[in-house]
């Protein structure tokens, strides 16, 4: 199995996924070599951090938007990280994907739960017939924040063991707070899978915005039709 990249097995053979890390990166022209994307089109959009979600349709021009979703069978959607969470959507029944870009201000902002029901709303889908995969990310073991974030994140998410303290310093999990946020949404606990890579720990397989101080390049996570 090629090693360069990340199949969540939540998925099985239903749709088209992965995460990329450093030897892939996040880059159209790179990604369209891959087989598992051939013949495919690769839509990716301007991300900003907010909780603006994107249907996709048949306009293809590229659009401030940090989730994308979609029920075309041609095309690849995907977004680009470097720490923060990517999180991969299915809909078994209506044939629906998403793909959303979670940092701490898009998920104090409930972008996975707004993209949860976006699909509910414009494709008839259904939480509890979503499948989701939650790639490498930043951990709790490494991303240290100000408590003002963990308020933020709680807010939109509710309490849990999301957070710890050590000395005078607080480190957030964001991925298993996005784990919270679409269990609350309805999808079933049983139809989530997280990577369990933190992009910081693993700077050699990753990309790591916070390792490298600023400098660096992206990953990305990417869903598709069969």
């Amino acid at each position: 199995m090629d090693k360069s990249f990340i199949v969540p097995e939540i998925f099985g053979n239903k749709v088209i996924a992965c995460f990329t890390g450093r030897k892939i990166g996040a880059d159209p022209g790179e990604l369209s070599k891959l087989p598992l994307f051939a013949g495919r089109r690769i839509f990716l959009p301007i991300q900003k951090h907010t909780d603006k979600i994107l249907r996709l349709d048949s306009d293809f021009e590229p659009k401030v938007a940090d989730a994308v979703i979609t029920n075309r069978k041609d095309i690849i959607i995907g977004i680009r990280t470097a720490d923060c969470v990517p999180v991969l959507l299915y809909d078994t029944k209506a044939h629906a994907i998403g793909a959303v870009h979670a940092g701490w201000r898009g998920t104090a902002a409930g972008i996975l739960g707004k993209t949860v029901r976006a699909m509910e709303d414009r494709f008839g889908s259904s939480a509890s017939n979503m499948l989701v995969a939650v790639g490498p990310s930043i951990k709790g073991c490494s991303y240290n924040v100000g408590y003002e974030v963990i308020e933020a994140v709680e807010a939109a998410t509710g309490k849990g063991e999301l957070w710890k303290k050590q000395g005078e310093r607080y480190f957030l999990d964001l991925s298993l707070a996005n784990k919270q946020q679409v269990v609350s949404s309805g999808v079933p606990s049983e139809n989530i899978w997280i990577s369990e890579d933190c992009t910081f720990c693993l700077p050699e397989k990753y990309y790591s915005y916070r390792y490298a101080k600023d400098c660096t390049g992206r990953q990305g996570g990417f869903i598709g039709i069969r």
